[in-house]
């Protein structure tokens, strides 16, 4: 699968900003049809995203889109027109508000039919937002709900909402955290995210950083979903991209202990001998799995 580092928002209605996301350097646009899209919009974004899917030169970044909830009146008019427009360039659905298994049952199927119905050969998978605390204490059952899903996004703003915690910014999107908590407000959530995301083969990525005219808010925002195991991160503008992507792409140092590690394990290997000692420290079966994952990101990344 293709890195998902950063994920860049745009709305599907903007056609300005549209043209401007496809020359950026990201691993991921997603084109929205739902928040960033006002009521009036809805039905001639829709029309805006397919033009756009054909029309732009969107080299190797992968290109998802985001449908309305499914209890609106547009999500599923979202599904059928702009996978029936533009199926075979699309990567991903992203589905918001993800509360219960059903909700993916009902878009995969969609899309078993929609691709049966045009004969397209090129299988469009699924993202699923957790945004409420019916749909993370349900989080396992999603996970495992169709071969099609790859991936758990974190919905910080409405979660937040759901649960009733308090606004403390005004975008609600991760600023200000450590002023009102004692640690990682977000900690538990973006825990079991992570943990059923990895325990059904998905990926994990974060919700978007609200203020991009704080790079280092961003910073530490991605730094601690880096080091909860999350592979990406949602950016709602494109100076958020760069900080992002290196956030999560391997280092030099990164590559080279990861290096060192399996040269050890090699060894080892071959005097038939199961953990070994690197510079004092036991390197044991997990410690290698760890340096593959690393390793592979970066030979895939062109960086070895």
């Amino acid at each position: 699968m293709k890195p998902r580092r950063s994920t860049l928002s745009v709305p599907g209605h903007i056609e300005k900003m549209l043209v401007k996301a496809c020359r950026q350097q990201v691993d991921v646009v997603m084109l929205d049809l739902e928040d960033s899209v006002p009521l009036e919009a809805k039905a001639s974004a829709r029309n805006r995203v397919i033009q756009s899917i054909h029309e732009l030169d969107w080299r190797d970044i992968t290109i998802t889109f985001r449908i309305n909830g499914l209890d609106t009146p547009f999500g599923y008019r979202d599904l059928l027109e702009v996978v029936e427009g533009a199926g075979p360039k699309i990567d991903a659905v992203v589905v918001p508000k993800v509360d219960h298994p059903k909700d993916i049952h009902f878009v995969s199927r969609m899309l078993d039919g929609i691709e049966a119905s045009m004969g397209f050969s090129h299988r469009i998978s699924i993202e699923a937002i957790i945004e409420s605390a019916e749909g993370l204490e349900k989080i396992t059952r999603i996970a495992k709900a169709s071969s099609r899903l790859i991936a758990l996004v974190f919905g910080i703003v409405d979660y937040s909402a759901s649960i009733g915690a308090r606004l403390i910014s005004i975008s609600g999107h991760g600023e200000k955290e450590e002023e009102i908590y004692p640690g990682h407000r977000w900690n538990f959530e973006m825990s079991r995210i992570v943990m059923a995301a990895k325990a059904h083969g998905l990926l994990a990525i974060d919700a978007p950083y609200g203020n991009f005219k704080d790079p280092q808010g961003l910073q530490r925002s991605t730094a601690v979903a880096c080091a909860l195991g999350y592979d990406g991160k949602w950016a709602i503008h494109p100076d958020q991209i760069d900080i992002i992507q290196q956030a999560f792409s391997p280092s030099e140092e990164d590559i080279e202990r990861a290096v060192k590690v399996l040269e050890a394990h090699k060894q080892a290997k071959e005097k038939g001998l199961g953990a070994v000692a690197v510079e004092g420290r036991m390197v044991d079966q997990a410690t290698v799995r760890l340096a593959e994952q690393l390793y592979a990101q970066a030979k895939f990344l062109n960086m070895v």
